[in-house]
């Protein structure tokens, strides 16, 4: 099932033409998106995902349309959704630079069904392989140029890490810096835990800021947990008491092995955590 929506609160055909072939998202990978999960009708976080995507349109000097465009937009494609049949979906909205030269941005949302593969990945948890990313963890400050937490449409790189990761039989990736500090999945924020601590590496980084482990962390301190934004390296996450990706359409996956190795997976903690979660929806 797929969903197209535009600014303007219509919807048009997924399945017909609508992107000009010289537009700059197309040549150059030169446009922001985001992607927000809907249950059963209900965005989740759909503010700190607006408000990510201006971040991001701000480090790119992009002007993009205004926030209320964009809620126009959510609510027609979350109207559009046939809910009695698809309790989930993942709306990803886009916009790009347009084309060259004219200043007129693009932009749409596309609504799709949740793919198998990620509920199986939600269920039954990950195995993880730790991949360079080539970065010294403070190189954001140094070069902002470089877009390190802007959520941008170039994932070629991203990709690239997780066909590596398939070939050496792992599911998903972590990137770390220079200096062995851990940084971020290509599509997801790295949260341990250690005791009554939750940890999560700091955006000055260079990591993006999650929008899922900010409603996790969020969620926890409310519950007397303590919660943490602190460097550590792949050796913390090998003795964390658990390991977990979190990301908008995947929620709180548990991480079961790093490179072969096997790392604690109390199933247990990972239900405490996923009710965590799911409290700020309840």
């Amino acid at each position: 099932m797929r969903v197209l929506a535009l600014l303007d609160g219509t919807l048009a055909d997924p399945d017909a033409p609508q992107l000009r072939v010289d537009d700059l998202g197309v040549h150059r990978g030169d446009g922001i998106f985001e992607t927000i999960l809907v249950v059963e009708g209900r965005p989740r976080e759909l503010g700190p995902h607006l408000d990510r995507l201006e971040r991001s349109a701000r480090l790119m000097d992009m002007t993009i349309p205004p926030r209320e465009d964009w809620q126009r937009l959510v609510a027609a494609a979350v109207d559009a959704w046939p809910w009695k049949d698809d309790r989930e979906m993942a709306l990803k909205i886009v916009c790009t630079r347009g084309v060259e030269g004219t200043d007129v941005p693009t932009a749409w949302g596309l609504g799709t069904s949740i793919e198998e593969q990620t509920k199986r990945k939600r269920a039954d948890g990950v195995s993880v392989v730790t991949l360079e990313r080539g970065i010294a963890p403070e190189l954001m400050e140094r070069a902002p140029w470089l877009l390190l937490s802007a959520k941008t449409l170039s994932y070629a790189v991203n990709m690239a890490a997780m066909r590596e990761a398939r070939r050496r039989d792992a599911d998903e990736v972590v990137f770390v810096a220079s200096d062995g500090t851990v940084l971020e999945g290509p599509t997801s924020n790295v949260v341990l835990a250690q005791g009554n601590s939750l940890l999560t590496t700091p955006p000055s980084t260079g990591i993006l800021r999650g929008t899922t482990q900010g409603a996790l962390f969020r969620a926890a301190e409310n519950a007397g947990w303590n919660t943490r934004v602190e460097r550590f390296g792949v050796d913390d996450m090998l003795a964390a008491d658990g390991v977990w990706l979190a990301s908008s359409v995947r929620l709180v996956t548990q991480v079961r092995s790093i490179d072969g190795a096997e790392v604690k997976a109390d199933p247990a903690l990972h239900e405490t955590l996923g009710a965590l979660y799911e409290s700020n929806y309840s």
